[in-house]
């Protein structure tokens, strides 16, 4: 022959025939293999040495943790929202300006009045979120069934509500700080009304309490119920006054800003904040790089199964209360609007 054969596919790219470290095939092969508890010799616990812990486990290969995070986005919404950053420690300090100097004018000859900026630090820090899941020989034995996407799917259904509920409403002690926990602890960031009989005028204040450089990206976050409540609202002539959006595409708003909805956020109820409205850009979420993915030959033997963990270190706290406002209920019989 005068020339090789062409072989690849017409208009394919040139990509190389592997990946390295723990996004080859090799090593993605060695991984579920394992998971299947087959071909455990030398060759596939080399490859599998690539991505150990210090605990014995093994780190995802990039492929499925991929898959993971693509769908985590997918499920949680909030991680579609803020800032996600990765982080090499446990630790992560991030300096924050807490107050901006200012000019001022001078006449002739005069002095410069000296204005400083201050600054204030949050820290990051990473907790362990879990779970575990037992399947039986059987299905681990059975070729036709998926083990790959079986357990992506329900360590994503799993780890992404843990997630979402945290980001959302958590407390801070052992898990991240919830941006409605935190909302409703600063000073000077809640529109308060009186009863959960919600009108247009209280959704006004709450959305023009939010300084307009905020505004441009700001996202409404509340229950469904509360997106009910709000839709029964009505005029002195018994019109419905939220009309849905009727353009194909087009998503319905509150007051042109898009809002999401999560089960997560408080009911409207008296003493709850159940409607938030801010920038949510600036809630951090720091994951600490790499998920570990565990078997667990021994320990559900005796039922004819086996165990998986899954596992990630993640943080999430929102560094610039000022962006965010939050409308709450209170309890009492006089009404009390309170702006920054």
């Amino acid at each position: 022959p005068t020339s090789a054969p062409l072989t690849g596919k017409p208009g394919a790219k040139d990509e190389p025939e592997d990946k390295p470290g723990r996004a080859s095939k090799v090593y993605a092969k060695a991984f579920w293999d394992n998971v299947r508890k087959k071909n455990l010799n030398y060759d596939v616990l080399n490859s599998l040495s690539i991505g150990t812990d210090s605990e014995g486990g093994y780190l995802v290969p990039d492929e499925f943790e991929k898959k993971l995070v693509d769908a985590l986005q997918d499920q949680n919404f909030f991680r579609t929202l803020a800032t996600i950053i990765q982080t090499e420690s446990g630790e992560r300090k991030i300096p924050v300006v807490a107050s901006h100097g200012s000019a001022s004018w001078i006449e002739e000859g005069g002095a410069y009045t000296e204005s400083d900026d201050t600054f204030s630090q949050v820290t990051i820090g990473a907790y362990k979120l879990g779970t575990a899941i037992r399947v039986s020989e059987e299905l681990l034995n059975d070729s036709v069934f998926d083990i790959e996407n079986y357990i992506a799917s329900e360590f994503t259904r799993r780890i992404s509500a843990a997630e979402e509920e945290a980001f959302l409403t958590g407390d801070g002690n052992k898990k991240p700080e919830g941006v409605f926990t935190k909302t409703a602890a600063t000073a000077d960031s809640l529109i308060t009304v009186t009863n959960t009989n919600l009108t247009f005028d209280n959704l006004m204040d709450l959305f023009h309490s939010l300084r307009s450089v905020y505004r441009n990206r700001a996202v409404w976050i509340l229950n469904d119920s509360t997106v009910k409540a709000i839709r029964k609202i009505k005029d002195n002539n018994g019109n419905y006054i939220w009309q849905p959006s009727v353009q194909v595409g087009q998503p319905d708003m509150i007051l042109n800003r898009p809002y999401k909805t999560s089960i997560y956020a408080p009911e409207l109820e008296a003493g709850k904040t159940p409607i938030l409205f801010g920038d949510f850009s600036y809630y951090w979420i720091a994951d600490r790089q790499g998920r570990s993915f565990k078997r667990l030959n021994e320990l559900y033997a005796a039922n004819g199964q086996i165990g998986f963990l899954a596992s990630e270190r993640v943080d999430g706290r929102l560094i610039l209360p000022e962006a965010v406002k939050g409308l709450t209920v209170s309890g009492g019989t006089t009404s009390k609007t309170t702006t920054a």
